[in-house]
């Protein structure tokens, strides 16, 4: 029973180091996509208006939060490989402590580039649809390249929350698996 617990333990660290990995690749692709997309156009045949991030503040927010998270996913995946190599032993804390204190920042960090997404998104909805009442132009009919690499970094940004989401249910069943199923909040004996 032992080695099976064994086994299944490392199973969710390698998974968790996938997932942690993965994540990072796929948002900073996503801060990348968005910081470095621009698009110049000719307006008027004198006018020349460049598109940028920086013209929508929901974009710039998702620049952040992605670079953000991916430095907290990267310290994670640091913190799991150093803990490993020293048998656990990386800080003078219980096995229990950490995952107390990793549990809920892994949701947070999901819920944090989740909404950062999804007004994001709203924001770039306006940009393609437009608002006739407000008198806000379309602008994705001017910088339609521009748009379709936001629309991509989006899509790639909200596939690393969907990673997230599922590393937070490994970091619950991490956490969980090491209490009792028969009494609250009591430790199993090891």
């Amino acid at each position: 029973m032992m080695e099976s617990s064994s086994s299944s333990g490392i199973f969710l660290a390698r998974a968790e180091a996938f997932l942690r990995l993965f994540s990072i690749l796929v948002l900073v692709l996503a801060a990348c996509l968005i910081g470095f997309d621009s698009q110049t156009k000719l307006i008027f045949s004198t006018i020349k208006k460049t598109a940028t991030f920086r013209d929508l503040g929901a974009l710039q927010v998702v620049v952040y939060v992605d670079c953000v998270a991916a430095g907290y996913n990267f310290r994670q995946l640091t913190r799991g490989f150093i803990s490993s190599k020293l048998k656990g032993k990386l800080v003078n804390l219980p096995y229990v402590t950490v995952r107390w204190v990793c549990f809920p920042l892994d949701q947070e960090s999901v819920y944090i580039v989740f909404a950062a997404n999804t007004t994001a998104l709203q924001g770039c909805m306006f940009a393609l649809t437009g608002e006739s009442s407000l008198q806000w132009i379309k602008v994705c009919n001017r910088f339609t390249r521009f748009c379709l690499q936001i629309g991509g970094a989006l899509l790639a940004s909200y596939l690393a929350s969907f990673l997230m989401v599922v590393l937070s249910s490994l970091s619950a069943f991490s956490l969980f698996r090491l209490y009792s199923p028969k009494q609250f909040l009591l430790l199993k004996l090891t």
